[in-house]
């Protein structure tokens, strides 16, 4: 779907013409939609996950809460948790507060979130851990911070965050009830975990850039919008010099850009920007494989704007010779497009030889994904791949030698596994035929799956790769036939 207004065109012309990953995008510039795009096979209101930019909507619920009374941004953190303080308080610990979570500068030296999240109870986890800096002194991006922010609100107010949210955020922007992930205790993960779609993520911008009101009607104070979007802490420090609009300081929960923008963001290029200057807003889902990508896109957008940023184009392309992942570029690029029939080399009939047998398990050697074994069976059209991880990620999913075809499965979010969209497609993946290429594209998020089957003397040889991932990107395991087994169908 695609929906092009005014000079939108020029800037969604010169982000196809970048080959930047762009799922999902939407502009808006003076409250009017000049951009609502999706590529395939994304489409128009299906929830994205956010990761990170999660951040700024939890911010937003700290500035309804301040709003309402509930508390205070000098409020100390401690004070809210009287049942989970450590045997032993820091003066550091004591000293931090609401502002202090929100800015990054609790006071931790490193990144805590290894240790926090190993624990059931993160809010426990978080107030045990050493406070080397007094706070507000030293800014550390800190998703446990933001989880705190989290916990506090749902305390104050007596509900999760989405039920906080619902009649003081959400209703009001015209956003349908969206999932959350949470913790192991069931407490809204605040730093992660939100899933709005695209145009949903465009109406919190506006209502951003309408300085906390949206449609005439007040969602959040004006001073607090103020004291989000401006400089709060100084992130400067240790940014990456190609990365320069993740060095002009932070402020509630959001990124200060140039020009001064400012936005929320999140892994692989999930993206609100707001700009005043330019009476714009931005919303953008990506999977860029590092956040370089999301540099050139704010270069490009600035750059349409009227800002000078210097040739765009030849930046772009510099950046992308950088991110050529181990993949190789030409496992990446099938990870990018799914084919169409005429592409794939096959019409609607399987190829001359299968490189599996149907009706056959094949057992896999040990590998990352724990994947135990498969099951090929022929359909009418292509064929059905039963998979047993011993897990929920178990079961079936169709595959059509002429066409995608849409399903569900259990794929990871964020924070956990989730039943979700997926899009299945298959091409030849050799001259002989005896390979094949399976690619999964899960709609709710960025993640494009690979699997290449070949056949191995003693079985299949099957390939995985991803194109964004914060585990493992591939592996490359043996499926063994299993002697003299297969499944009985009853035809």
């Amino acid at each position: 779907m695609s929906f092009v207004n005014g000079n939108g065109a020029e800037l969604l012309g010169r982000i196809e013409r970048s080959e930047l990953e762009v799922n999902g995008l939407v502009v808006l510039r003076a409250g009017r939609t000049l951009v609502e795009h999706y590529r395939e096979p994304y489409r128009a209101g299906v929830p994205q996950l956010l990761y990170s930019l999660s951040k700024s909507f939890t911010s937003i619920a700290v500035g309804i809460a301040c709003d309402l009374g509930l508390l205070a941004l000098d409020d100390l953190a401690l004070s809210f948790f009287p049942d989970k303080r450590p045997a032993e308080v820091s003066s550091n610990l004591a000293a931090m507060q609401i502002r202090h979570l929100l800015s990054m500068t609790a006071g931790h030296d490193g990144d805590i979130y290894p240790s926090v999240t190993a624990r059931t109870d993160w809010a426990a986890a978080f107030l045990a851990q050493p406070v080397e800096h007094v706070p507000g002194t030293f800014y550390r991006y800190s998703t446990p911070s933001t989880y705190m922010l989290s916990a506090i609100v749902e305390r104050v107010s007596g509900r999760n965050l989405v039920d906080f949210l619902m009649p003081t955020l959400f209703e009001p922007l015209g956003i349908a009830r969206p999932v959350w992930e949470t913790c192991p205790l069931g407490v809204t993960a605040g730093g992660m975990g939100l899933s709005l779609s695209t145009a949903d993520t465009a109406k919190f911008g506006q209502m951003l850039l309408g300085r906390g009101v949206y449609a005439g009607r007040r969602i959040v104070s004006e001073h607090y919008v103020g004291l989000a979007a401006s400089e709060q802490s100084d992130n400067r420090a240790g940014a990456c010099r190609d990365r320069i609009d993740s060095a002009q300081g932070y402020g509630f929960q959001f990124h200060r850009c140039r020009f001064g923008a400012y936005r929320g963001d999140g892994s692989f290029g999930q993206l609100c920007l707001v700009s005043p200057r330019h009476d714009l807003v931005v919303a953008a889902n990506c999977g860029f494989p590092s956040m370089s990508g999301l540099q050139a896109l704010l270069d490009l957008i600035f750059d349409w704007a009227g800002e000078k940023v210097g040739s765009a184009d030849r930046e772009l392309q510099l950046r992308r010779a950088a991110e050529t992942d181990a993949l190789g570029s030409t496992i990446y690029a099938s990870l990018i497009t799914p084919a169409t029939a005429a592409e794939s080399g096959l019409s609607g009939s399987p190829p001359l030889e299968l490189p599996f047998s149907p009706e056959t398990v094949y057992r896999l050697d040990p590998n990352p994904a724990g994947l135990r074994s498969a099951v090929f069976r022929l359909t009418e059209n292509g064929f059905e791949l039963t998979t047993d991880y011993g897990d929920e990620r178990s079961g079936t999913l169709p595959f059509g030698f002429s066409r995608a075809l849409e399903a569900e499965d259990v794929f990871v979010k964020d924070l956990s596994r989730h039943r979700q969209k997926v899009v299945t497609s298959v091409e030849a993946a050799g001259e002989d035929s005896r390979s094949l290429r399976l690619k999964l594209h899960y709609t709710e998020t960025p993640y494009r799956v690979l699997y290449t089957i070949r056949r191995a003397e003693c079985g299949i040889l099957w390939s995985f790769a991803i194109n964004v991932s914060f585990g493992y990107r591939s592996y490359e395991v043996l499926g063994r036939e299993e002697s003299g087994y297969r499944i009985l169908t009853g035809k």
